[in-house]
């Protein structure tokens, strides 16, 4: 089945209806034996790397019930608890991740749930298999269902190399955190089909110049908060600066407009900021945020699910502006329109905007460095002339507009490239880590035309501050735990 041929269209604002009808059984119902990671990496990565048939995932998954059965037996509990993000007001989302196999698909896997069905101990004694494995059946044949509809490898840009090294890194991230590897397997294969179900081919959502959050009929906050969570050592992550996060959501609900202004370290940074501003009390609040998004966040067939989650504002940043002559003067022309979207947002009042002035990644320094020291993640430099746009459209809007340095230690989790590249489709590295924000006090407003860089000045040493007080804090529990490559 090719993608052209996708049975799922979707018509923008809206995805399709979800269909699950039981809840995601809890981590700590599961046994973790040594094998069952394992098992299910290899024949995770083997999803990517071939095209498997309904029969091949029939006999795969045969062999992974005969040979490991007792995997999905809840008899004992993880010692590593469960920390999962709970938004202040989020509804219970009771959903299928996935839309419905192919006919083909549905009719193999059923047969195989019967057969699995049919060699275990009676339903009410079999201390809860029978669900188990039926779960993760379904999840597996609807991955596999989704990775037949690449195209063939050579032909696929990288596709299926990238994938298979975000599933290797999210399987392992999520394994320290003590998460079952049925419910890796369930998170990873919703990322990836709705990556192919709405971040490329013919039905590929497209984002306008704003986008509101979908949250219903699917919450794609929440899930996008669910993905990530895991990831995040949310025991040893640290909130600074809770007193100026009270005054800036207080001046929010007063109708006055709040920009963070902040470094960028991590794809996952607004799901960071969320977890951290929930761990904080400001749940809530997270969910009205709205973030300045590059077009990288909006186009790359992985992330556009995580983007539908969130209250946008799409912009092309400078330094991607150029990499195309022929689309310069469409990309100038939605940065107006953006800039005009967001104008009207400030002047209705109450508007939380968070950006990254810096117009991309914090990057780590890649100079020689004596062996056992962690690498220097620098935090880049705000561009004055962005910074004064908002400025601008703070006092066009003539609501009050305040102005918060916004540290971001998110690094770890998910780092970048070395390299900043113009294309989408990069390879994708997960880390458990700690994260972190720090969130300054209003930036003074100081400097008019004779002294331009004087305000971008205060707010990037305010957020240079800030971070390192962050990290400090951070390294004081853990040490760091990003590996050179």
């Amino acid at each position: 089945k090719k993608l052209k041929n996708c049975r799922f269209p979707l018509t923008p604002p809206l995805p399709p209806p979800s269909t699950r009808s039981s809840a995601e059984p809890p981590r700590s119902s599961l046994t973790r034996t040594s094998a069952s990671l394992p098992l299910l990496q290899i024949t995770s990565m083997n999803m990517v790397r071939t095209s498997l048939l309904p029969s091949a995932a029939a006999s795969i998954v045969l062999l992974l019930a005969a040979a490991g059965a007792r995997a999905f037996s809840p008899t004992s509990r993880y010692s590593a608890p469960r920390r999962e993000f709970r938004p202040a007001t989020a509804t219970d989302v009771s959903a299928e991740t996935s839309p419905p196999l192919s006919p083909e698909s549905a009719a193999v896997m059923d047969g195989v749930i019967g057969k699995v069905m049919a060699g275990l101990p009676e339903e009410g004694k079999d201390g809860g298999m029978r669900e188990n494995l039926d779960h993760f059946i379904r999840e597996y044949f609807t991955a596999c269902d989704v990775m037949a509809g690449l195209p063939e490898e050579g032909k696929d840009g990288g596709m299926r190399e990238n994938l298979d090294h975000f599933i290797r890194e999210y399987f392992t991230a999520c394994d320290l955190a003590g998460v079952s590897p049925e419910s890796i397997a369930d998170k990873i294969g919703s990322a990836i089909k709705f990556g192919m179900e709405y971040g490329s081919g013919p039905n590929k959502y497209t984002f306008g110049v704003s986008h509101d959050a979908i949250r219903e009929p699917f919450d794609y906050y929440k899930w996008g908060c669910d993905f990530w969570s895991p990831t995040m050592d949310l025991e040893n992550s640290v909130v600074l600066g809770k007193e100026n996060l009270d005054i800036a959501f207080q001046q929010i609900r007063d109708g006055e407009n709040v920009v963070f202004l902040a470094n960028h370290q991590s794809e996952a940074d607004p799901q960071v900021f969320s977890c951290m501003l929930d761990k904080a009390g400001f749940g809530e609040e997270a969910e009205h945020i709205r973030y300045l998004a590059g077009h990288k966040v909006t186009t790359d067939t992985l992330a556009v699910p995580f983007s539908m989650g969130r209250n946008l504002l799409c912009i092309h940043s400078k330094k991607h502006i150029d990499s195309d002559p022929d689309t310069k003067s469409g990309k100038q022309r939605q940065n107006l329109q953006t800039m005009s979207a967001m104008l009207k947002m400030l002047r209705a009042g109450g508007t939380s905007l968070w950006v990254a002035p810096s117009g991309g990644r914090d990057r780590r320094d890649t100079q020689p460095r004596a062996a056992g020291t962690p690498p220097v993640i620098p935090v880049a430099p705000f561009d004055t002339k962005t910074v004064d746009m908002f400025r601008l459209m703070g006092n066009k809007s003539k609501v009050p507009t305040h102005f918060y340095p916004l540290a971001m230690v998110s690094y770890e989790l998910c780092p970048p490239p070395d390299v900043t590249e113009a294309a989408v489709g990069e390879q994708r590295n997960v880390r458990f880590s700690p994260v972190g924000i720090s969130v300054g006090p209003e930036v003074p407003n100081v400097g008019g035309l004779e002294a331009r860089n004087a305000f971008t000045d205060d707010a990037m040493d305010a957020v240079q501050k800030g971070y390192v007080a962050c990290v400090e804090e951070i390294r004081e529990k853990v040490p760091f735990r990003c590996a050179d490559d």
